[in-house]
């Protein structure tokens, strides 16, 4: 395991040494706008599959993705005029937009044909997904059913026995609180929140 201590001068090589392992199917644990968070290339079955082994997370149960820009989110899902406001203000940012998912997406990532969208304000997980070429996942740094620790440091004794799946830690210091980001999906165009996190019901305007 490797562990690089994110700081101005060095992202754009921590960048490039994530993209590097995330190319031949490792796991990065890095920093975003809300908690720390797990990547994997997403269109990388294999890589999926210990992603979940690390987490003890069911086969069943999706894995959201983060994409670099707005203008991703067409490539990889149905993008409808319902989310776009949404997206405009809220992204990038502390909310996941659930959409019908794109057919190359591996039904890993899917829960009845829907995928989990996000652009996170902190600009590592962008920037990786950019240089990549591929989305990345954005799954929450913790085992199933426990509280994402707050502090990388903590996160060898949180995974205990399966830490050893992590190949490389961002270390970006203190993140979040715990506090994921704010799950919206939409039915025949109406707007409604699956999970109530960093971004309030009140900043959604619903």
């Amino acid at each position: 395991m490797e562990i690089i201590a994110l700081d101005d001068e060095n992202a754009g090589k921590a960048m490039k040494r994530a993209v590097e392992i995330l190319k031949r199917g490792g796991i990065v644990l890095y920093p975003t706008d809300t908690v720390y968070g797990l990547a994997v290339d997403a269109l990388n079955r294999p890589a999926l599959a210990r992603l979940k082994e690390l987490k003890g997370r069911e086969k069943k149960k999706p894995i959201s993705i983060i994409v670099p820009a707005v203008g991703d989110i067409e490539v990889h899902a149905d993008f409808h005029a319902s989310a776009k406001p949404f997206a405009e203000r809220h992204l990038p940012g502390a909310l996941t937009l659930v959409l019908p998912g794109r057919k190359h997406l591996p039904e890993e990532l899917m829960l009845n044909g829907q995928v989990g969208i996000r652009i996170p304000a902190d600009p590592f997980g962008r920037s990786v997904a950019e240089a990549l070429g591929r989305p990345i996942t954005a799954t929450s740094a913790n085992r199933a059913g426990q509280v994402t620790p707050a502090h990388a440091r903590d996160m060898l004794r949180h995974f205990g026995q399966f830490a050893p799946y992590i190949d490389l830690i961002i270390d970006a210091g203190e993140r979040g609180g715990g506090v994921p980001s704010t799950v919206i999906t939409f039915i025949k165009g109406v707007p409604y929140i699956l999970r109530e996190g960093a971004l309030s019901r009140a900043e959604l305007g619903l």
